[in-house]
This record gives structure tokens, C-alpha cells and sequence, in this order.
């Protein structure tokens, strides 16, 4: 993520904010309650997926919407886990899901930020397995005011891919690559406004 805040900032001018800077518990609610009161314009939640199945490897990219397959409720299941929410509170998410407008502007910024990190990444690591955008009722992703996303940067219980977490090239190519994803996508919203000023 620190990474991330250089590369954004030196390839866009944009401002970034790190939810937390150092590797302490933060709620995950709190990290939503964060961007929304910093007032940003995006969000994104960075993450390392896991799964008893060490062979499993990959990258994916999910936006707040309820799942679609067995695999995303897993991984939402997995990450909602340190929430103190029940996902009985399937209500309430269905209510903010119908009033949130920024289901699609998070859709597109997880198709934009996915399709960069994918191709990024195999210029150097031609193994990479792309796992998809997908959409899952993330907490950390629920009552964000603006698009928001969270992506699975690769599986951590993988023993090629935990590796390469280590790695700072590696790290630096996946922040370039979510960085080139962010300017895709704010140019493609850029130009939406352009053709909506003409109409």
C-alpha cells in the first residue's frame, strides 16, 4: 500500500491516504468510516487471499455487490471474518446495495484496475493466473461513500506467490500496475462526463 501512495501520487498528482501505516488492527468498518470522512474519491483495499488448498494461486478483484459463486461468498466470508457484523446482517447490505449508486463506477474501476494488474504482471511473470473481477459483499467495502475495491494481490498460503510478496520488484510491479488501472479508469469517467456535458 506504501507503495501504492508513491506510485499514485508521482504518476497522477493525486492525494493519497493510507487507512492505517503501520501493520496494527484497524476495524474494518473503521477503514470505510476513514475514506468517507477524508472525503476520497476512490477506494481501495489491498489485500493477500488464503486457502487450505496450498496450490491455489492467482489474483482477483472484487466490487461490493452479493456474490455470485460459492468461491467469492468463501473469500468474502474469510475477510469478513474480523468484522464484528454478522452476515445474518444480509438486510442491511441488500438496503445500502440498492441505495449505493457507486455499484457501478465500482464495477468499472474493478474491470480497469484488474485488467492492468493482469497484463502488468505478466510482462514479468508470465504464470500469473488471473482469477477474475468478481462481486461479494465485502464489510470493508460496505458504506463506502465513493467506487470502491478490494483486491486479492495473490494467495499468501501459496508458496511461489507468498515468495513474491516478499519481493519488492514484485510488489513494485503490482503498485504500477494498480496504478495504470486507476488511470484507466479516470480517464474513462473523465471522458462519460465529457459526453454527458454535450448531451
Amino acid at each position: 500500500a506504501k507503495i501504492l501512495k508513491r506510485v499514485l501520487e508521482e504518476k497522477t498528482g493525486c492525494e493519497v491516504s493510507l487507512t492505517r501505516t503501520r501493520d496494527t488492527f484497524l476495524s474494518l468498518e473503521e477503514r470505510t468510516a476513514i475514506a468517507n470522512a477524508r472525503k476520497a474519491d476512490l477506494f481501495i483495499s489491498i489485500h493477500t487471499n488464503a486457502h487450505e488448498d496450498k496450490t491455489l494461486r492467482g489474483i482477483e478483484t472484487y466490487f461490493l455487490n452479493l456474490a455470485k459463486d460459492k468461491e467469492s461468498a468463501r473469500v468474502a466470508a474469510f475477510e469478513n471474518a474480523t468484522s464484528a457484523k454478522k452476515i445474518s446482517d444480509l438486510e442491511k447490505i441488500l438496503h445500502d446495495l440498492m441505495l449505493n449508486t457507486k455499484v457501478n463506477e465500482s464495477r468499472q474501476l474493478a474491470k480497469e484496475v484488474h485488467k492492468s494488474i493482469v497484463k502488468g504482471l505478466k510482462a514479468d511473470y508470465s504464470d500469473i493466473k488471473d482469477l477474475g473481477t468478481k462481486q461479494a459483499p465485502f464489510y470493508v467495502l460496505l458504506g463506502a461513500e465513493m467506487p470502491s475495491i478490494l483486491i486479492e494481490s495473490s494467495f499468501i498460503t501459496n508458496e511461489l506467490e507468498a515468495g513474491r510478496l516478499k519481493d519488492r520488484a514484485y510488489q513494485e510491479s503490482i503498485a504500477k500496475a494498480i496504478c495504470g488501472g486507476v488511470e484507466s479508469y479516470i480517464q474513462q469517467m473523465r471522458t462519460f462526463a465529457q459526453v454527458g456535458d454535450l448531451r
